[in-house]
């Protein structure tokens, strides 16, 4: 299953929060199988820099550093050809619909599955969950 990995979702796994780093573990083992976009490795890149989000993350910098490439490794990369744009709250969560379409995702995960579900546009084919809903719906 393709699914799309909000970094809000990298980040807790970097802070060793129970279901996230559980996702990120799965896509890492080949369980479930993660797309990326350019859009949505330019804001991994920029949140892991962030050096205040992770003054109470299990691992440093080069380690997040490590967990991403090893991540990445795992990704699909997907060229976004076309904007839907589903018009959300936050115009910088588009991108993560854009991305699941382009790449016949069947799930997003987020930890901000209420507003991404908050579209004008719907994509049915499309489930957008949080990340112990994931698990527990596809008992990874």
């Amino acid at each position: 299953m393709r699914v799309v990995v909000d970094t809000n979702v990298f980040v807790s796994a970097c802070l060793g929060e129970g279901a996230p780093a559980q996702v990120v573990r799965h896509c890492i083992e080949g369980l479930a199988s993660p797309v990326m976009g350019a859009a949505l490795y330019a804001e991994y890149e920029d949140v892991l820099s962030r050096q205040a989000l992770f003054g109470r993350s299990r691992l440093d910098a080069d380690e997040r550093q490590e967990l991403l490439d090893i991540f990445l490794a795992r990704c699909s990369w997907i060229r976004v050809y076309f904007g839907w744009r589903p018009n959300l709250a936050d115009e910088a969560d588009n991108h993560l619909v854009e991305l699941a379409v382009a790449a016949q995702a069947s799930h997003i995960v987020t930890g901000n599955a209420r507003h991404l579900k908050a579209g004008e546009l719907q994509f049915p084919s499309i489930r957008i969950l949080d990340p112990a809903t994931f698990l527990s719906e596809w008992k990874l």
